[in-house]
Order: C-alpha cells, then structure tokens, then sequence
C-alpha cells in the first residue's frame, strides 16, 4: 500500500489531500444531537435486492429529523455525467456493451467525477454523505467477480478516489432465495434486468465470496447486516453503529 498512496499523494495537490484528511473530521454543530463525527462518510454495499436503497432512506430520514444535513447518492450515478456512465455500464444506453477492461475503468471514471463534484464538497460542509455503493463493489464484482487482479484494482482506485474513504461501511447480507424473490417482484413491477442482475449464478457466487472476504480483511470499517429478517432489527443494528 505504500506505493499506492505515494502514487495518490504526487496525483493529488496538497491542498486537495488536507481535505482529504480533514473531512470526515469536522466538528458537529453544539446545538445539534451527537454522533460520532468520524462516520459522516458511511458506504451500503451488497448485492441486489439486499436492500440498500431501503435502509439508506430509512437512515436519512432518521438523521435528518435530528436536524442534520445529509446527502444521498449511489454508484455509478449522482452527477449528469456519472448518470450518463450508469447507463452506459447497466443497460448499454449506446448500444454496445463495454468489455470488462473498459466496465472497470468507467466505474473508476463514474467515481472520481462523484468524489469531486458531490461527496468532498459535502463532506467539507460537515455533511453526512451515504452512499449506494463505493468501491468496494468494484472489489467485489469487477475483482472477484470478473477476475481482475485487487492490487492493480487499488492502483487504479487510489487515482480515483484521492484519498476520499468511506469511514464505516454496511455490508447488507440475505440469502440468495431471498434476494432473488425481491428481484423477482421488480421484474413483475416493470423494472428491467441490467447487465450485472442478468450474470450467471456462479458470478453473483464470487460477488457474495468477495464482499464476505472484504469484511474479514477490514472488519472495524465493514459491518455485516443481516436484511433477510424484519427491517427494524437491521435498522437498529445500523443506528447503532452510528449514533454514540
């Protein structure tokens, strides 16, 4: 790692690399319920159907309603163009499916455009930042997934992110009969299948085997929820590693 984060500092103005030290650090309004000031930048990660969206919602609403300011967004996504690379890396909106050597990068592309224009700038004002997906999906679908080898993955990543990490993590974890049910009743609703939602069973086994891996390798930053149970029990499990 060490040559990683040279790499990140000489790419990196020394200006923009204060922020990224500081960010996460900036103290909470007085007037305002506490909570640990190093978890504003926090990550839900999982397959499809684990319920992200859901406990990212219930989440923003309940630290919203302590009168703090929170900002939500998802990956790829959150900006004109990162919106623009969502299309392009799940549903083919050009008409051409990417290979995995270009799905990789434009994931890496789709974040640096995110951490500059909406996750730094949110995390300087003192902002919670939560968000669908980081890299550690890139890990996961691209690494263990397609096969990628994790060290030049982190070179890469490092180039992308500058020094902008998520503090605390939510692995959110269901059984596979229970993620597919939950797939299933969108599909019947109308949404589309994407590129990643149609692999074969045996990649969403190495996705599932990745993120499992990722959480023993940083176990104090990823938190395993389990969310094929009631969504109270997982909500609370997450509030409790948030608030003090």
């Amino acid at each position: 790692m060490g040559t990683t984060q040279q790499t990140s500092k000489t790419l990196c103005s020394s200006a923009s690399l204060r922020l990224c030290v500081k960010n996460n650090l900036a103290p909470e309004p007085s007037n305002r319920q506490t909570v640990k000031p190093s978890n504003r930048f926090l990550t839900f990660e999982g397959e499809e159907g684990t319920g992200k969206s859901t406990h990212i919602r219930l989440l923003a609403a309940r630290l919203r309603s302590l009168g703090h300011e929170v900002v939500t967004t998802r990956e790829p996504g959150g900006t004109p163009l990162c919106e623009a690379i969502r299309g392009l890396l799940q549903y083919d909106s050009c008409g051409e499916a990417p290979v995995p050597a270009a799905e990789t990068l434009l994931f890496c592309a789709s974040r640096a455009q995110l951490v500059e224009n909406v996750i730094r700038p949110a995390l300087k004002r003192g902002a919670w930042v939560l968000s669908d997906r980081f890299y550690d999906s890139t890990y996961a679908y691209q690494g263990y997934g397609r096969g990628f080898d994790l060290a030049k993955l982190r070179s890469i990543m490092e180039f992308a992110i500058c020094g902008v990490r998520p503090s605390l993590t939510f692995l959110l974890d269901a059984d596979p009969d229970t993620e597919n049910a939950r797939l299933a009743d969108r599909f019947a609703a109308g949404q589309a299948a994407d590129r990643f939602e149609r692999e074969a069973a045996e990649f969403h086994a190495r996705v599932r085997e990745g993120f499992r891996r990722l959480a023993e390798e940083e176990p104090d930053r990823i938190r395993i929820i389990r969310t094929d149970g009631p969504i109270e029990a997982a909500q609370a499990a997450i509030w409790s590693a948030v608030a003090p």
